[in-house]
């Protein structure tokens, strides 16, 4: 077993080869790399497959052994200062690289396919392999100077990765926004690391949980900046995991490849603030104001992400901001000190959020037959409906992945959604009714983003392929104005190339693209000379991974169901984190599962998650509509105050959801703008104050030299002038007391 661990550095290391590769075959044989460049992709797939293997091993010697590894290796040594890299590999460990290692292979491998025609394959699978590799070496990290070596080269990458298409100026602002509001926490993180390492001297972790446990029982700290230095070190996870207040790149985020959304915001980097918090959760716990922070700012959290998923248009925008509220259900059990069932969470959602995303990108890619050959492909849920019949796997891969994710059994989030919101009772009883009405609301938008892309028969009807019918037919941008012109043209060329009156094209698209109806017209698809006209089933290889997400998302949750060993109940999960939850003096395994209990909580969680299904059914699933239709609602209420009071509601809440709570309007006036004002500010005073003083200066000397080269100009007249202007306001100054 020890054999083993020994070679845990590797882990890292391992997906390396590949993007050097790449680099390298690029710089020297770029035709040939690129023609051959399908092999890279399955060279990184094989290569994380070993990686996967690995960490699997060494998680089920943990769970036989309950043991905990380290190694350390002395890299700078300069007197009193001693600085160590080496690896850790604990429960937390192997549950992270087994996440990043199945979730990544499937993305891999999902990718392969979903990005085959873009012209930059290769760079983007470059791209994939160090981020994998950085989150590993982030998650492998046995102090927290290497941590946040690591942390800065996720963030580095996922820049990257989120401006992949940076021609496209929406993907250029969003990596940018991201990158921004990251350095925000990053600096806080940095900062709190430094802080902490002046109060105990030490980065290792086992040290520094140890020392600070010492200092604080036996009251030889400052607790108030101790707690600032938690709160720094907190603001790092609150940035990378999408928590409030920097919650705001998240859906901007969603501008990157589909893959890029699904392993970097639900399974990899968003899940890094999670995993820092569990990893410090020994610091945090002897403190309880930070605590107390925590679990604050992530009930804002929860709360926020599932009202501003309400009225979201973009399928993927809506799935981002479900993520920011799974997240805040994550960071809030943390608050509560409920370390197993965080983790729990964690691992449950990652799969069943991955599904989602991929499901959403096999949408993406089979609308792309609609809106024809072009980068920009629509995402607005507005535009589909009707696609059940037409992607039935892909349907059924996102029902399952929604139904999870809305808490119904017997769903992997189920399981662990249901512990959390047990535990919020015990904790505090306005956080519980926060966290229950929010479950409600999951299910709802969960299920309006489900039934507004694959229910209905209105927006994209396409029941008739012969062309004697009218069909929907669509070709708006969410890329702006410029894209949507150049897309109508190409239409228009295809369109009477096809000998088909063009004069439908004087037509313009409403608000919502509703009324909007097209004649039968035949689109080239990507490259081939396929000709489609309906949305199809994507290849295989992306709907394998969908199938492997949907078994992982049936079956995960079972890791925490209670099994009799030795007349005692336990969970895998709890005997996996026994080291783990020992450190933080926890009970490790309940002694009996009260299944009483289990079933009348549960009882309770799943039926606030059909309610919220049954109202989105009310609402999105009309048999003439699948958008949201209130005729239904005002039709049964009386014009009047009711009907007026109605309204101005539903206008709230919709106006609310849709313009992100007004927060994004909030920075860009306050924040950004008082940063301008104050910029231009200082701006004019360094020109016109600094500036001025030096500039002023300059100029009085030229004038009294101008004024002093008439004096020695070598006429005696001139002498006699100034010597006797002198001596007579000499004598003014002398004589005047004696005059008054």
């Amino acid at each position: 077993m020890q054999q083993t661990y020994q070679y845990g550095w590797l882990m890292p290391f391992i997906p390396l080869p590949v993007p050097i590769l790449i680099g390298v075959g690029l710089l020297l044989f770029p035709t040939a790399t690129k023609n051959f460049r399908r092999i890279w992709s399955f060279q990184s797939v094989l290569l994380l497959s070993i990686v996967m293997i690995f960490s699997m091993n060494l998680s089920i010697q943990q769970i036989n052994s309950n043991s905990v590894y380290q190694y350390v290796w002395s890299w700078i040594i300069n007197n009193d200062f001693s600085l160590e890299f080496g690896y850790l590999i604990d429960p937390l460990t192997s549950i992270m690289s087994i996440l990043i290692t199945t979730v990544g292979i499937m993305v891999l491998i999902y990718s392969d396919n979903y990005m085959a025609h873009d012209q930059s394959y290769l760079r983007f699978f470059a791209y994939m392999s160090f981020f994998i590799t950085s989150m590993v070496g982030l998650v492998t990290s046995s102090n927290l100077i290497q941590i946040y070596i690591f942390w800065e080269l996720v963030g580095m990458w996922s820049y990257l990765l989120i401006g992949f298409w940076f021609t496209r100026p929406l993907a250029a602002n969003a990596c940018q926004k991201a990158f921004v509001t990251n350095r925000v926490g990053d600096f806080g993180l940095l900062l709190g690391i430094l802080g902490f390492y002046w109060i105990t001297g030490s980065f290792e972790f086992q040290d520094l949980f140890e020392i600070f446990n010492n200092l604080i029982s036996n009251n030889e700290v400052n607790f108030l900046f101790v707690t600032l230095c938690a709160v720094l070190l907190f603001a790092g996870a609150v940035a990378k995991s999408a928590q409030f207040p920097l919650h705001v790149w998240l859906p901007d985020a969603m501008e990157g490849p589909t893959p890029i959304s699904a392993l970097i915001h639900a399974a990899t980097m968003v899940a890094a603030g999670i995993f820092l918090v569990a990893r410090l959760l020994p610091l945090f716990i002897v403190i309880p104001s930070i605590m107390n922070l925590i679990s604050l700012i992530a009930i804002i959290t929860v709360l926020l992400g599932a009202t501003l998923a309400l009225a979201q248009q973009d399928i993927k925008r809506g799935l981002a901001y479900s993520t920011m509220s799974q997240l805040g259900y994550m960071m809030l059990a943390l608050g509560m000190g409920s370390y197993r069932s965080a983790l729990f969470h964690l691992i449950t959602h990652a799969y069943s959020k991955a599904l989602l995303f991929l499901g959403s990108g096999s949408v993406i890619h089979s609308m792309e037959t609609i809106v024809g050959y072009s980068p920009y492909k629509s995402q607005n849920m507005v535009l589909m409906g009707g696609l059940r019949k037409h992607v039935p796997i892909t349907k059924n891969a996102f029902l399952l992945g929604t139904l999870s994710l809305s808490g119904i059994p017997p769903l992997a989030c189920f399981w662990s959604k249901d512990e959390i919101l047990n535990d919020t009772w015990l904790y505090s009883t306005i956080f519980a009714i926060i966290a229950w009405v929010t479950a409600g609301l999951t299910a709802f938008y969960m299920f309006r983003i489900y039934l507004l892309t694959f229910e209905g028969h209105l927006n994209v009807n396409f029941q008739n392929y012969s062309g004697k019918q009218k069909i929907p037919f669509y070709s708006i941008s969410l890329w702006g104005k410029g894209v949507s012109k150049r897309i109508n043209q190409n239409l228009r060329l295809l369109a009477m190339s096809n000998n088909e009156s063009s004069s439908f094209f004087s037509n313009r698209i409403d608000d919502t693209g509703r009324n909007m109806t097209r004649p039968y017209i035949t689109i080239v698809h990507f490259e081939n000379k396929k000709l489609d006209s309906y949305p199809y089933e994507s290849d295989n290889t992306i709907l394998f991974p969908l199938l492997i997400l949907g078994l992982f998302t049936l079956f995960v949750g079972s890791i925490g169901i209670p099994f009799n060993q030795e007349g005692v109940d336990v969970d895998i999960l709890s005997k996996w984190l026994t080291p783990s939850i020992n450190l933080l003096h926890q009970k490790s395994t309940d002694s009996t599962a009260d299944w009483y209990e289990f079933f009348k909580d549960a009882t309770f969680s799943v039926s606030i998650g059909y309610l919220g299904i049954f109202i989105a059914s009310f609402l999105y699933k009309a048999p003439y509509s699948s958008l949201l239709n209130f005729d239904l609602i005002n039709a049964a209420v009386k014009r009047g105050p009711k009907r007026i009071l109605w309204e101005k509601l539903i206008n709230g809440i919709y106006g609310w959801s849709y313009n992100r709570a007004y927060i994004d309007y909030f920075y860009t006036r306050f924040l950004i703008g008082g940063t301008r004002g104050l910029a231009e500010l200082t701006h004019f005073f360094d020109r016109r104050v600094v500036d001025g003083i030096t500039n002023g200066v300059g100029l009085l000397s030229f004038f009294v030299g101008e004024a002093i080269k008439y004096v020695g100009g070598g006429r005696i007249s001139s002498y006699l002038f100034f010597s006797l202007s002198y001596v007579l306001i000499c004598l003014l100054i002398f004589f005047i007391p004696f005059i008054t």
